[in-house]
């Protein structure tokens, strides 16, 4: 005997299950996406989801424990590749001004939630009031997102370009405005440049930290 691990079996279309696995949760994922982000969460049955994916209704089971599982994992999607493309996007400016650090990553946030409409109606409408698990989940990663500018300003703080202070409630208030700004501009049917609405909340982030 070689010793040699067996290679892994290979199923249908020369695809092992893991392979088919994984490209039929993608498909649901795509699905969910588009049917929550024009149809909305309360008017897609499980059904539609796996008509629109071309799955079984026991591959969707075998994925997800119901659409609230498919919302959330559609919701932590768009604010992992958000929270990445915010932070990436600030490193990048790590030797510019503070308004160009702030206008490029209020620009990477607005590009990853409204760059396609559906993602703006998932994060910003479908999510809300769904059940109290799902409004924890949300709040947990609001959260996230105000240790996020958190770290941001004490970066301007430790830089001479905002005053030191507490931040908190900053924070939050600006989550708040920069996610009704982007809701509005979605529910507005997009008639409004997303170069207007990142200019307006890199200015608005600017005269709530600095002097």
């Amino acid at each position: 005997m070689s010793g040699r691990n067996p290679a892994p079996k290979r199923g249908y279309g020369g695809r092992s299950a893991e392979e088919r696995r994984a490209e039929r949760r993608d498909r649901l994922m795509r699905a969910g996406l588009e049917l929550f982000g024009t149809r909305g969460y309360a008017a897609t049955s499980i059904e539609r989801l796996c008509t629109t994916a071309g799955v079984s209704t026991r591959n969707f089971y075998e994925e997800f424990g119901g659409r609230e599982e498919l919302l959330l994992a559609l919701f932590r999607r768009l604010n992992e590749r958000s929270l990445a493309a915010v932070a990436e996007a600030y490193a990048a400016a790590s030797d510019a001004d503070l308004p160009e650090r702030v206008e490029r990553a209020v620009r990477a946030f607005v590009t990853t939630h409204a760059g396609d409409p559906r993602w703006a109606r998932l994060g910003f409408v479908e999510v809300i009031g769904v059940s109290p698990d799902l409004e924890r989940r949300r709040l947990e990663l609001r959260e996230r997102w105000a240790q996020t500018i958190l770290s941001l300003i004490d970066q301007a703080v430790a830089r001479d370009e905002a005053p030191d202070r507490d931040y908190r409630l900053t924070a939050i208030a600006l989550i708040g405005a920069v996610n009704n700004l982007v809701h509005h501009w979605s529910a507005r049917g997009q008639d409004i440049p997303l170069d207007a609405i990142t200019a307006e909340l890199t200015h608005l982030i600017l005269s709530s930290v600095t002097r």
